[in-house]
């Protein structure tokens, strides 16, 4: 249909605009999954157990403790302490104040004296420089700014020779590698763990397609590392990238002087916990192509990206935390390993990460995943951010992973997301333009299970569902890029999504609080097996489309569900990518979703976003004047239906030299297509086109059908 592809043609534009400032990344390539046995114990293979605070100053155990610490390291455990015990801390907001025991009070300050007498280090950096496989950082309670790291050139001279490609198209000798940031950990990074040596492999240019395994892995150096703050809570232990004077506040990224604060590259067996994180140029922690993490009891404070990007990385889990004031998202689990519907032969289906126990809250995004494959969103406060959760394909050119599918997304409060990221007044800048008002999208991906989740005042929707075609990602359009699972002539995403038994417009304590729409659509063509069965709340459930979002027969028959095209809901699409495009958030521009939609039922009226759910379709009132320069390609019934007596003739005779024609591989003809009589032509058009629910069907596709079924039975 022409919205299709006008929707086709801008979203390609935006494929090729660089989608985030700072430093190409290299391509990524997902660790081996098994455990790395020649360091003992071993490293991978599972998540990394946390090894107690108590237990880095007892000698019996494996590895060396380094504490790091400020001289009133031991006055501020005190003061936190009675301030723990009296009034208590805070680790997330949703659950409250913690208080502390007597006893837990004793043992902290009796090992936080241990520690200050085996104090050797006032910055992080040279600590984890020193340590090996096994070794745990210890940091007590301090504000960390790292001068010696931060004092390292930015693109330092020495380390131009290693950079590589990048993993987009035209990023030819631009990524930093990993031999550069082996070489230059303090580069881009206010902390670098670099967790093994440089393999003899070459990395292969352009990169492999097979992202199974790194190609170029040295042996561990610093696998199995622990890094940990020795206060009470996380508020105890502050490493600073920017501006210190800013405090827990932005706007994000201010004053950065490195791209990261905590990078872990190729370390399996990372553990960092109980520390805050504040205002990276990019990434607040960054984990990449490792086997194993668990980044506990944290706190992430105004970065310009992420609060985490855990790239590539398997076997990992987020728990215990809060992020705030985020340019992109919270939480970034991005390029996750293919352990779902894409697994490799022989292997068995797992979730290989997990975010659980956290509140995401006032951020662009709350949770993002590009790709976001097989990843585990389990039991968290989702709230206060323009999207709540976000995983898309739009931007996975070159990353790995594609499409991305099989993320289990279950009992979270998803609620309240209308944060104005775009006013004047936001100390957030957003990276991209998102619904506002809006609890989950899914950007294009497949087999994505959303269930057991609360829903409730989002005012624009609930949640949100579209296609993105595979020529968006790679081939011609896409700048020539290729890669992995995604083929530039299909449709790959979005298919087999499951939305059920979630609670809608409803509080967790079971007060009304309304969605703007509950469920959203965009009933792209072709679409298979989405589903939407067993929601409840205590109002009827708002669907845009109305009456189109199938229950598939709750759940046993998704094939019973299938997009026919909507243009309402696509132009929305399509009026949003120029903001994609250009970056500016024209509140006054075409894109709906910068502007923060009304509060439903606020003053007795309904909201813009409330309203479209009871209004019909478009696509079955919509008068269009017949056009002469329709791509063939792109014609549906419903220009058929425009065309009329007089013109539906000669677009007849048109769809069949189009349709019929010399078929052609690319390579040579193999013959031509079947074709119909003009008159069996004119009368499957008629027949199909005058149904109200196949306005969106491209008659290109009915008439190859009818046409292959025609040979077929020797018509």
């Amino acid at each position: 249909m022409l919205l299709r592809a006008l929707l086709l043609s801008a979203v390609v534009a935006l494929s090729l605009v660089p989608l985030a400032s700072g430093h190409v990344e290299r391509p990524a390539y997902f660790p081996d999954p098994a455990a790395d046995t020649a360091v003992s114990p071993s490293a991978g293979g599972d998540v990394p157990r946390i090894r107690r605070l108590s237990s880095s100053v007892v000698k019996k155990f494996a590895g060396d403790t380094r504490v790091v610490c400020q001289p009133n390291s031991l006055s501020l455990v005190k003061k936190s302490v009675a301030t723990a015990q009296k009034e208590g801390y805070v680790l997330r907001p949703s659950e409250g104040k913690r208080k502390i025991r007597a006893y837990t009070a004793r043992l902290i300050m009796s090992v936080n004296r241990r520690l200050m007498k085996r104090c050797k280090y006032n910055e992080i950096q040279p600590a984890v420089t020193a340590s090996k496989n096994n070794d745990r950082v210890v940091i007590m309670p301090g504000l960390y700014t790292e001068p010696t790291a931060r004092a390292q050139p930015t693109n330092d001279p020495k380390c131009q020779s290693l950079r590589t490609n990048g993993d987009k198209p035209g990023e030819e000798n631009t990524a930093l590698s990993y031999a550069y940031q082996l070489t230059c950990p303090n580069d881009q990074n206010l902390i670098a763990v670099m967790g093994r040596e440089m393999g003899e492999e070459t990395e292969p240019m352009p990169p492999r397609s097979d992202r199974h395994g790194i190609p170029n892995l040295g042996p561990c150096i610093r696998c199995n590392l622990q890094i940990e703050g020795s206060g009470v809570g996380p508020d105890d232990v502050i490493i600073d990238a920017g501006d210190v004077n800013a405090g827990n506040r932005g706007p994000n990224g201010v004053g950065s002087k490195k791209d990261v604060v905590v990078r872990a590259d190729r370390a399996d067996g990372f553990v960092l916990r109980n520390v805050t994180l504040r205002h990276a140029g990019e990434h607040g922690v960054y984990v990449l192509e490792t086997d194993g993490y668990m980044l506990d009891r944290f706190k992430a404070f105004y970065s310009r990206l992420y609060g985490t990007l855990t790239f590539a990385s398997d076997h990992g889990v987020h728990q215990n935390c809060e992020t705030v004031g985020h340019g992109d998202s919270g939480v970034y689990p991005g390029g996750a390993p293919e352990t779902g519907a894409q697994r490799p032969v022989g292997t068995q289906a797992r979730l290989n990460q997990e975010v659980r126990q956290c509140d995401l809250h006032h951020n662009l995004a709350g949770y993002s995943g590009t790709n976001g494959n097989a990843v585990h969103i389990n039991g968290n406060e989702i709230y206060d951010n323009a999207l709540g959760i976000q995983t898309d394909v739009v931007t996975g050119a070159g990353h790995p992973g594609y499409p991305g599918d099989s993320m289990l997304v279950e009992n979270n409060n998803i609620h309240s997301n209308n944060f104005d990221t775009y006013a004047p007044e936001s100390d957030v800048k957003p990276a991209f333009p998102f619904p506002t008002g809006t609890g989950m999208w899914i950007a294009g991906g497949n087999q994505h299970r959303i269930r057991n989740n609360t829903f409730y005042d989002n005012w624009r929707r609930g949640t949100m569902v579209f296609t993105v075609p595979d020529s968006l990602i790679c081939g011609p359009a896409a700048g020539g890029n290729e890669q992995a699972g995604c083929n530039s002539r299909e449709i790959s995403t979005s298919h087999y999504n499951q939305t059920f038994d979630n609670k809608m417009g409803v509080t967790p304590g079971g007060q009304a609080d309304p969605n703007g729409t509950d469920f959203w659509w965009d009933d792209f063509a072709g679409s298979r097996g989405n589903c939407w069965f067993r929601n409840s709340g205590p109002k009827p459930i708002t669907t845009s489309p109305p009456g189109r979002l199938s229950d598939c027969r709750d759940g046993r028959d998704p094939a019973t569900s299938v997009g026919i095209g909507n243009p309402q809901n696509e132009s929305e699409l399509v009026s949003c990518v120029a903001a994609f495009e250009t970056r500016n958030f024209d509140k006054n521009g075409p894109c709906p979703w910068i502007r923060k939609p009304s509060e439903p039922g606020a003053g007795g009226a309904r909201s813009a976003s409330m309203r479209e759910a009871f209004t019909a379709p478009a696509v079955a009132r919509a008068a269009r004047a017949p056009r002469t320069d329709l791509p063939l390609g792109q014609a549906n019934c419903t220009d058929w239906n425009a065309a009329g007596s007089t013109g539906q003739p000669r677009l007849a005779e048109q769809l069949r030299a189009f349709a019929g024609g010399v078929v052609n591989t690319g390579e040579r003809d193999i013959g031509t297509g079947a074709v119909l009589t003009s008159e069996q032509t004119s009368a499957l058009f008629a027949s199909w086109c005058g149904k109200r629910y196949a306005q969106g069907f491209l008659l290109y596709k009915l008439y190859t059908h009818a046409a292959a079924f025609s040979r077929r039975s020797g018509g």
